[in-house]
């Protein structure tokens, strides 16, 4: 009696434990199964977080088996960490030097770069600064500090740089600099006062209202402005990350992009 009592309880116990494994390989959500989201990772310049998470809102609100973990910066700082092995599936850039220098390495899937969007360089001040309106007025002697963002890493730095040394006033103004991570920073010094004029794209002036513009750099003084956007070749979500740069191009996208003052 007792034996077969206990051949009972244990073919109880693996009916149950069955049922359990079972239940647990149905339930959407647990780690490795159907059901969880797909994360796909992707670097993207600071000046694109606005258009980019209102994009990305969008995106996942077609595509629940989405998820978009956005990482933003300075396109050069970006690049190294792309360079150093940082997850990534999707590279937007805010300059064609960055996108060059991993496609050389052959970090990205060539076959899917394109130049996404443009911008325009734009010299802002604060809302009620009067004495700047225009790029010759930082010469004066009551202009002490100007903000740009570093030039060897961010390419609205760069930019600055190209077209001041164009303009012939790189020299002068040198001393007056103040350098910032990426264009968010240098907006921010402009903002809180830490300096009275800075280097920004359109894109970025639009997102603030204590700054206005006080001059709109020719576009004959530097290089195209140009955001290349790349699947990075050693993703494991490649058709998605793909879907997704499709969907940045589409006409939705579009409209999402120029109303932040952008241009495709």
């Amino acid at each position: 009696m007792r034996k077969k009592m206990l051949v009972l309880f244990l073919i109880s116990m693996l009916a149950l434990l069955s049922l359990i494994g079972c239940g647990s390989q149905n339930n959407p959500g647990t780690n490795g199964v159907k059901g969880q989201a797909q994360e796909i990772m992707v670097p993207a310049a600071v000046s694109l977080q606005g258009a980019l998470t209102e994009l990305a809102k969008a995106y996942q609100g077609k595509h629940a088996d989405v998820k978009l973990t956005f990482t933003f910066g300075g396109s050069g700082t970006l690049q190294q960490q792309i360079e150093q092995g940082a997850p990534a599936d999707l590279f937007i850039s805010a300059g064609k030097s960055q996108m060059d220098a991993l496609e050389q390495k052959n970090l990205i899937d060539k076959g899917t770069r394109i130049d996404l969007l443009s911008n325009e360089l734009v010299l802002v001040t604060g809302k009620d600064k009067q004495t700047i309106n225009g790029v010759q007025d930082l010469t004066k002697a009551e202009i002490k500090q100007i903000a740009l963002a570093i030039p060897d890493s961010v390419p609205a730095g760069k930019y600055a740089q190209e077209s001041l040394k164009s303009l012939q006033l790189w020299d002068t103004l040198q001393p007056k600099f103040v350098y910032g991570k990426d264009v968010a920073q240098v907006l921010n010094y402009v903002e809180t006062g830490n300096a009275e004029a800075g280097f920004v794209y359109r894109s970025d002036a639009m997102l603030s209202n204590k700054v206005k513009v006080a001059y709109s750099v020719p576009d004959s003084a530097h290089k195209p402005i140009v955001y290349p956007a790349a699947v990075l070749s050693n993703s494991k979500n490649r058709d998605i990350a793909a879907d997704f740069l499709n969907y940045l191009k589409s006409s939705e996208g579009k409209q999402v992009f120029s109303r932040y003052g952008f241009k495709m």
